[in-house]
């Protein structure tokens, strides 16, 4: 993956062929602690959801995350390889120490991302992330109820330190009042159908 600096990305990955990557709450948990541990020493993370067989993360690229390291034979950011090892080391901790029975790569084999190119882009790529456990039917019809997405934390919900709240709001000119309103507004609409 090419990161650009100050750039802002809509990173994701699934399970192969859809398998299922959290198995239960300590799964979600260490996939946060590895979020917290390998992102954001190296870049901000702006809104996240992880899903029983995959994640959302949307980050912005700092000076660190776009630093060269020579990975193998191969130079890449730091973020791509910190994002490496955020899922090497998820999967070898969650498979081996729980036994799960798995074989093979847990997650597909690319990462992708999305360059977010525009302020009202990055407020409806936020809003996607945050409905994925609505329209998936895992919230039991209000946003707030899955804890495993930054969205109890814009709503006020909750006060979590892994994302970079007030980062969107001064690259997006985002109104912070206006989000419950506008996350109820946009569900079933545009937003949803724009990424699917």
């Amino acid at each position: 993956m090419n990161f650009e600096i100050h750039k802002v990305y809509h990173v994701y990955n699934r399970g192969n062929q859809r398998q299922i990557i959290f198995f239960d709450d300590n799964d979600y948990l260490l996939f946060i602690r590895k979020m917290r541990e390998q992102i954001l020493p190296v870049s901000n993370l702006l809104a996240w959801c992880l899903m029983p067989n995959h994640f959302h993360l949307m980050i912005h690229v700092t000076e660190k995350g776009c630093q060269n390291r020579i990975s193998g034979t191969n130079e890449i950011s730091e973020l791509s390889y910190r994002l490496g090892i955020l899922l090497s080391s998820y999967t070898t901790t969650t498979v081996i120490n729980n036994s799960r029975g798995i074989s093979g790569s847990l997650f597909q084999k690319r990462t992708k991302s999305k360059l977010i190119h525009d302020q009202e882009y990055m407020v409806r790529c936020m809003h996607y992330i945050h409905q994925n456990p609505f329209v998936a039917g895992l919230s039991e019809n209000k946003l707030e109820h899955w804890k495993y997405s930054s969205f109890p934390d814009y709503a006020g919900f909750r006060k979590g330190s892994l994302c970079n709240k007030n980062l969107l709001f001064e690259l997006t000119d985002y109104d912070a009042h206006s989000f419950m309103k506008d996350s109820y507004d946009v569900l079933g609409g545009d937003v949803v159908k724009l990424f699917y």
